[in-house]
């Protein structure tokens, strides 16, 4: 299970098509640096995103 505390690089190692999803949700800072430290919850404040979506997505998607 994923959680808002996890950094999008532990997030994207867990599996990489959720990069599809952080994608679509306009987080395009998959790649960047910021994304090795950056916590879900963090980025998704950046971006001026709720997280809870995004977060119910991934698990979703991953069957959690």
């Amino acid at each position: 299970m994923i959680t808002k505390d996890m950094t999008i690089a532990d997030i994207v190692a867990v599996n990489r098509n959720i990069i599809v999803i952080l994608l679509n949700a306009g987080m395009h800072c998959v790649g960047c640096p910021s994304a090795q430290g950056e916590t879900l919850e963090e980025a998704c404040m950046v971006h001026g995103l709720d997280v809870e979506p995004i977060l119910n997505q991934i698990n979703a998607y991953l069957g959690c």
